[in-house]
């Protein structure tokens, strides 16, 4: 059938403004979190982007259920793309996706995240340079929770701190992330290493920085994030991270001799008062005394890797 008169021109205009549009691959890893999933894949649905100008590529990492039944009633609104390997932790999920992707951008996402409608449009406003990575700005969506309130916050305080003061090993999480497709490839992706989600990407923001790339903050693509948090968890969740420390700190030495020296007593004071400076929802007190169990739990995962280093010979775990 041949279209002619105004509906002919609105698709034609339709067509160029997908066209001058940058095409998004929407990576998101999962593991056994199905209702997280539901929401995350709803909000994508509602997002102010054309549908046909991303994907959204779910990759199973050996979830123990199969997500089919949660992705199938999105298709008719997304143009979703479903992988599944064996567990092997989120970073390798993501460079499973990344590989089968055909975004000119990749934007990593978490399963328990619901992107505002606007955060693919805040994203292609600025996405012009293939070398710089774009970070969204995350935001904790249970201010109810103290535990999953601490933990965003302090997130937030040390991304924000190293923004400022530490550039060469600045990053953004890989929760809201955007990178240029191709570089990203180059440059291999997530390191495998890191078998957690605990600082694959700061080991990747750094290596973008040391090859003469660079990070730019989008504010304006925000991701509420919910991930619930127990004190065990909340526990469990800051010990990963401090293994995830002592890996980035040994790939550094290993590979150039690198040393990360640790903060000043300023960035440790400034965390723990920065509940009092910062308006968070929930009393400031608990959250500051969250924050300290918070680096204790940390030291803890650092030293083990440490000795977990050293029974291996010296192996980067």
């Amino acid at each position: 059938m041949i279209l002619t008169g105004p509906l002919e021109r609105t698709l034609d205009t339709l067509d160029s403004v997908i066209r001058d549009l940058p095409f998004f691959s929407v990576i998101i890893p999962t593991y056994n979190r199905r209702e997280s999933l539901c929401r995350c894949l709803n909000a994508l649905s509602r997002l102010d982007y054309p549908s046909a100008a991303f994907e959204a590529l779910i990759v199973d990492d050996g979830g123990l259920e199969s997500i089919e039944s949660i992705v199938e009633p999105w298709r008719d609104r997304l143009l979703i793309h479903v992988l599944k390997r064996t567990n092997g932790g989120p970073g390798t999920a993501r460079n499973m996706g990344a590989a089968a992707a055909c975004g000119d951008f990749l934007v990593f996402l978490d399963d328990d995240c619901t992107p505002r409608p606007e955060w693919l449009r805040a994203f292609a406003a600025v996405a012009e340079d293939r070398n710089e990575i774009l970070g969204g700005l995350t935001v904790n969506d249970l201010p109810g929770n103290p535990y999953s309130t601490a933990s965003q916050a302090l997130v937030n305080y040390v991304c924000e701190y190293f923004l400022l003061y530490r550039s060469p090993f600045s990053f953004f999480t890989s929760n809201n992330l955007a990178v240029p497709a191709q570089p990203f490839q180059e440059m291999g992706g997530f390191d495998s290493r890191f078998r957690r989600a605990a600082a694959e990407d700061r080991e990747f923001c750094y290596r973008w920085v040391q090859s003469g790339r660079r990070l730019r903050r989008v504010p304006g693509a925000v991701v509420p994030h919910a991930h619930h948090l127990g004190f065990g968890s909340f526990l469990r969740q800051h010990f990963y991270y401090g293994e995830g420390a002592f890996i980035f700190r040994s790939i550094l030495a290993c590979g150039n001799g690198t040393r990360v020296s640790v903060e000043p007593v300023s960035f440790y004071a400034g965390l723990i008062s920065s509940p009092f400076r910062t308006n968070q929802k929930g009393r400031p007190l608990r959250l500051s005394l969250l924050l300290v169990i918070s680096q204790l739990a940390h030291l803890a995962g650092f030293l083990y890797a440490a000795a977990s280093q050293r029974t291996s010979h010296g192996t980067i775990p």
